[in-house]
Order: C-alpha cells, then sequence, then structure tokens
C-alpha cells in the first residue's frame, strides 16, 4: 500500500495478520508512533514505513522480529537512539533509518556482521566513526553523510573489500584521508565533500579501478591530485573548494611547483632568451605609443570605450542597427536607470544592450558603478559584460544574452512552470555568486538590489545575477558597512537599509532570503495580501509551523506525488533557511558561504531522495 495517500495511525490491530511476511506502507501519510504490537509479527522479513510521518523512538518490540531481512523507517520524524537490541537481528540485511531525528548507536549495532546496506544519512548523530564499523565486512553500502560525526575517519573502513558506496559528507570529519582506503577494491562511489578533511589525496586510490563517482569538495586538501587510475576521468566539481590543491588545468587548480631542478632550468632561460626578448618588444612598444602621440588624437564619431571592454569596441551607430533602432520589439525589459535590448550584430551574435536613461541623473553615476565593478570581477554566475559605448548624449553597456530572460518572468508564467530541482539549482548559483562578491574578490562587493528581475537564466538554466548600477565596494577590512541615500527595491530591502542607508554583506543575506521566500511560495514581497504589518516574512513565519503546504508555491508540491514527503522536506529546510537569512539583527544573519553550503545540502538529500543514485530502495521487492 505505498504511495496510496493512506493517513492516520497504524492500529494497533495489524499484529492480529500474523502471517503476514512483508509490510509496505511507505510514501503516505502515517503518523503517530510505531505500534509495539507489530513485535507480535513473527513471521515478518520486510517492513517499509519510510516517508511518512511518525515521529516517537523506535520502539525496542522490533526487535522481537526474528526474521526481518529489510527495515526501512527512513524519511520520518524519529528520534532518539537506535534501539540496543538492534544488535540481536541477526537476519537483518538492509537497514533505512535517514531523514529523521536520531542521536545515537549503540555499540552493540555493530553485532550484526552480515549487514549489507545501512543508511544512516540526515540524522543528528555525533561523535567519531566507531572502530567497530570495520567488524561489518560485507557491508556494500555506508551513507552516514549529513550528521555531525566528528573526529578521523577510521583506517578500519579499508578492510570493508565489498564496500561500493561510501558516503560521508556533510559532516564535522577531520585529519587525514586513510591510505587503507585505497584497499576498497570493489568501491564504485566516494563521497567526502564539506568536511574539515585535511593533508594529501592518497596515491593508493588510484587502485581503485571500479570508482566511478568521486567526491572530495569543500575540505582542506593540499598537495597533488592524482592523475591514475580512475582520477583521468574526474571533473574539476570532484575537488572543487580546496584551495591548496594542484595539478592538471582541467581540474581548475593551479598547476603543482616544479622541482628545484626545473626551476632552475626555466630561470637561465627567462635570463637567456625570454627577458632580451621581452626588453626589445618594450622598447618598441613606447617607440609606437610616442609616435601615435605626436599625431594627436584624430576627432571619431564612434563613442569613447570605458576600461570595460575586453574584445572590440561599439559605435553608436553599430548598436543602433543592431537593436533596429533601440526598437520595442527588441526591448527585453526596463528599469530605474534604463532600458534593455534584444541586439544582433553584424556577425551574427547575439547580444544584450543596456541603455541608460541620461535624463535621469543618477544614471550617469550608476553607468560608472557597473563599469567599475563588471571590469574587475568574473564569476560564472555573474552577468558577463563584453564592452561599453559612452559619450555625452548616450551610455550603454554591451551585455551577454540571456536567452530565457529573468527568474521573475519564469516565477509568474503561466506557460513554463520550474520544478523543485530548477528552483532550487538557480538559488544555489544566485548563492554562489554572493558568495564570490563577498568573500572572493580583493574587496567586499555589495549588490545592494538581489531581486528575481536581477537574475537572468542562460543555457541550461544557469543563473546570472546581473545590475549592478547601486552596488557598493568597500575596501578594507573594517570596512564591513557603509551608509548610501541610493535605496533598493521595496520589499527586498534589510530594514537597517530601509529605515537608515546602511548596507552591507548581511543586507544582501536579507533580500537572499526575501527572494527564497518568493521562489518557492511564488508570492512577491508586495503581493496585496501584504500591508501594515503582515509581510512576506511575517506570513512565512506564522503558517510554515501549521503546514508547509499552506505557504509552497501550489505547482511545486501535490500530495499524490510519490516523492511527496522528500519534496515536502525539502521545502521546509528550504524556509528555514530564508528565515535565517532574514532575522532582524544584521550580525545574526548567516554568510553566503553558509548559504551556499545548506542549499547544496538540501540539494543532495532531494537527489538521494528523489533522484540520485538510489540508495534506499522505496519498494521491498
Amino acid at each position: 500500500m505505498s504511495n496510496c495517500n493512506v493517513s492516520g495511525g497504524i492500529p494497533e490491530e495489524i499484529s492480529n495478520l500474523t502471517h503476514l511476511t512483508t509490510i509496505i506502507l511507505g510514501g503516505n501519510k502515517l503518523n503517530g508512533s510505531i505500534p509495539i504490537t507489530l513485535g507480535k509479527l513473527q513471521k515478518l522479513q520486510g517492513l517499509g514505513l519510510g516517508d511518512n510521518k511518525l515521529e516517537g523512538s523506535i520502539p525496542d518490540d522490533i526487535c522481537r522480529l526474528a526474521e526481518l531481512y529489510r527495515l526501512e523507517l527512513g524519511g520520518n520524524k524519529l528520534y532518539g537512539s537506535i534501539p540496543t537490541c538492534f544488535g540481536n537481528l541477526a537476519s537483518l540485511r538492509i537497514l533505512s533509518l535517514g531523514s529523521n531525528k536520531l542521536t545515537s548507536i549503540p555499540l552493540t549495532f555493530w553485532n550484526l556482521k552480515d549487514i549489507l546496506q545501512l543508511n544512516f544519512s540526515s540524522n543528528f548523530l555525533t561523535g567519531p566513526l566507531p572502530l567497530e564499523i570495520g567488524n561489518l565486512k560485507v557491508l556494500i553500502v555506508i551513507d552516514f553523510s549529513m550528521n555531525n560525526f566528528s573526529g578521523v575517519i577510521s583506517t578500519e573502513i579499508g578492510g570493508l573489500k565489498n564496500l561500493e558506496y561510501l558516503f560521508l559528507g556533510y559532516n564535522r570529519l577531520r585529519g587525514s584521508i586513510p591510505d587503507s582506503f585505497g584497499d576498497l577494491i570493489s568501491l564504485k562511489s566516494l563521497n567526502l565533500s564539506n568536511n574539515n578533511l585535511s593533508g594529501a589525496i592518497p596515491t593508493s586510490l588510484e587502485k581503485l579501478s571500479y570508482l566511478e563517482d568521486l567526491n572530495l569538495s569543500f575540505n582542506k586538501l593540499e598537495g597533488e591530485i592524482p592523475r591514475g587510475g580512475s582520477f583521468a576521468n574526474f571533473s574539476a566539481e570532484s575537488f572543487e573548494g580546496n584551495e591548496l590543491l594542484c595539478g592538471s588545468p582541467n581540474l581548475q587548480v593551479p598547476p603543482c611547483k616544479t622541482s628545484i631542478h626545473h626551476t632552475s632550468w626555466k630561470n637561465s632561460l627567462l635570463l637567456g632568451i625570454v627577458l632580451p626578448l621581452s626588453t626589445t618588444l618594450l622598447i618598441v612598444v613606447i617607440w609606437l605609443i610616442l609616435r601615435y602621440r605626436q599625431r594627436g588624437k584624430q576627432p571619431s564619431n564612434d563613442a569613447n570605450m570605458s576600461l570595460v571592454a575586453t574584445w572590440r569596441k561599439f559605435s553608436y551607430l553599430e548598436l543602433c542597427r543592431a537593436t533596429d533602432g533601440f526598437s520595442e520589439n527588441n526591448l527585453i525589459g526596463r528599469g530605474g536607470f534604463g532600458s534593455v535590448y534584444k541586439a544582433r550584430l553584424g556577425n551574427g551574435m547575439e547580444v544584450a544592450v543596456k541603455v541608460f536613461n541620461l535624463q535621469c541623473g543618477r544614471a550617469f553615476k550608476s553607468f560608472d558603478v557597473e563599469c567599475e565593478m563588471m571590469k574587475s570581477i568574473r564569476h560564472r554566475n555573474l552577468i558577463k559584460v563584453i564592452s561599453s559605448c559612452s559619450n555625452e548624449e548616450f551610455k550603454a553597456l554591451v551585455l551577454e544574452y540571456m536567452p530565457h530572460g529573468s527568474l521573475e518572468k519564469y516565477l509568474y508564467s503561466s506557460n513554463c512552470i520550474l520544478d523543485i530541482f530548477q528552483r532550487l539549482n538557480i538559488m544555489i548559483d544566485v548563492a554562489s555568486a554572493l558568495e564570490y562578491l563577498h568573500f572572493g574578490c580583493s574587496a567586499l562587493v555589495i549588490h545592494c538590489d538581489l531581486k528575481p528581475s536581477n537574475v537572468l537564466l542562460g543555457d541550461n538554466m544557469v543563473a546570472h545575477l546581473s545590475d549592478f548600477g547601486i552596488a557598493k565596494l568597500l575596501i578594507g577590512e573594517d570596512q564591513s558597512m557603509t551608509q548610501t541615500q541610493t535605496l533598493g527595491t521595496i520589499g527586498y530591502m534589510a530594514p537597517e537599509y530601509g529605515r537608515e542607508g546602511r548596507v552591507s554583506a548581511n543586507g544582501d543575506v536579507y533580500s537572499f532570503g526575501i527572494m527564497l521566500m518568493e521562489t518557492f511560495t511564488g508570492k512577491k514581497p508586495t503581493d496585496e495580501i501584504f500591508n501594515g504589518e503582515m509581510t512576506l516574512k511575517h506570513w512565512v513565519n506564522e503558517l510554515l509551523p501549521i503546514s508547509t503546504m499552506e505557504v509552497v508555491d501550489a505547482n511545486l508540491l501535490r500530495q499524490e506525488d510519490i516523492h511527496f514527503a522528500a519534496k515536502e522536506q525539502c521545502v521546509s529546510f528550504i524556509f528555514n533557511l530564508a528565515m535565517a537569512c532574514t532575522v532582524e539583527s544584521p550580525e545574526q544573519r548567516i554568510n553566503a558561504k553558509e548559504i551556499v553550503k545548506k542549499l547544496l545540502k538540501i540539494r543532495d538529500s532531494l537527489l538521494r531522495n528523489v533522484g540520485g543514485i538510489c540508495i534506499r530502495q522505496s519498494n521491498l521487492n
């Protein structure tokens, strides 16, 4: 009876069905506690109660089911410790307790020497990984991700020769990756991401000939990335977020430092050949510059180009032709300081042209600010400025064209509805751009106007943050906050920004939180239902404890969806994150780095439960 929309509690009278060998009730709306009378079903081999709303602790009575082979209780609200008596379930082979609120594993549990699959992900388990895990010699799957495990990884895990999937991501593990991992000869997938692991990646991993998926991202690993074995097949995503790694350029890491002998040879080459050639070239360039200056500057009808130009110059005439005279048919959108047009250049390339409205006094400053910002920042989730065009009567930026328009357009379109994965990926893209602006630039960049209309969607629906017309560049570690008289958009501004004109990275986080709420509720902060004290933030805060369904966009969650429970939990986590972004005190808000980590964690959980490698099977076959 899985995924049948069954609600209510599990009746105690189920124990009367004494000949049952399998119960499958996963993916429903069952609530209350697990009845202790289940312990009377002595012939039970499979019990599937996953993805419901069951609460309370796991009853010891389940340990009376001597023939139990598979137990699935994941995706509920169970809390407390795993019962001590689980160590007596000698027939148990598959155990899934993920996405609950469990806090500890008893030592007796490691007596289950014949167990094949363990899923304890997304709980509140703490402490070091137990050494006794090495006793479970026939294990095929371990998923301990998204808990609070700490300490070093036991070398005992290397003795699990049959292990194919090992997931330890999103914990607080430290120390090095044990060399003994090279003994996991059956391993197909390894995820150690988002921990505090340090040291080098052991070259023993090159021996793992079956390894297909590797994720070591966002740790503190250092040294050269191995090149042999399966490492030739891994992409940069496997290693991102480890700033001290080096290796092949296609992994987006710096090259490793060469030996002293090699460095000496390069120095000789530099002194003997390159330096004289460079000196000669420099003399020629200086001579050409001096000769050009003697000729004097010739008047030109072309607009002067800003330093932001990166590949070619444009005249007003070219941009006028490319947009059909800035025709309304090519108008993409209008903003406070101007309009954006779609343009087709002479070579057929499509671009966007942002024309500033010079009738607005602040447009001059907005143009200068955007040029200043965009010439020095580069990120895959920031809109790319190709060039600019500027004279006394006309100012424009030539931008990368985004074929899918803005996030705002999609959120309120009846023709094309973004699903939960698309919205989550877009928010991860925006958060990544924000993390770069706040932590990845030489100076702190405050966007000041985060909202869906400033999030543009390119190929494959990759999001790009745009419009830096009122952004602020803060130089110096002590300049974490500044003041401005230029206000952002009503509904998205942080309280301190709207009241006092104080802008900071914390203010951007607040705006992101509001946009996160809007993206998953489908309601603008300026919606007519919000007035007086009732704001989008207060509305979500009041209704979320009652039910996620009260606030989520109706297009995202449907009761009949077989993955309803997993998606509902995902959306609940997202709204809780949005509330953490929008707390009243700026100092108490989380930062962009934490936002990215939490969103990635939410996405990983959703992929595991809905669309990723299926570790926990939803049916008991």
